[in-house]
């Protein structure tokens, strides 16, 4: 992973995410791939995730194979 792949990355806290600071964020990186962080932890990176793996993960949250919580 390149650093500067995360500049000017546009993060997102999860809705999921619950008033006791457990939360995670999303970013949609300039190469169009997706990045997931804990939102109190960011010195600690990101999993990356290609557009097509990152697609088949939020359809199987959304259908329910996955469950969001």
């Amino acid at each position: 992973m390149n650093s500067d792949e995360f500049d000017g990355a546009l993060w997102h806290k999860s809705t999921y995410s619950g008033s006791d600071n457990a939360c995670v964020e999303r970013g949609r990186l300039r190469t169009g791939r997706q990045a997931v962080r804990d939102t109190k932890d960011r010195e600690r990176g990101a999993a990356v995730f290609e557009p097509a793996s990152w697609q088949t993960f939020v359809d199987a949250v959304r259908s329910g194979v996955l469950p969001a919580n």
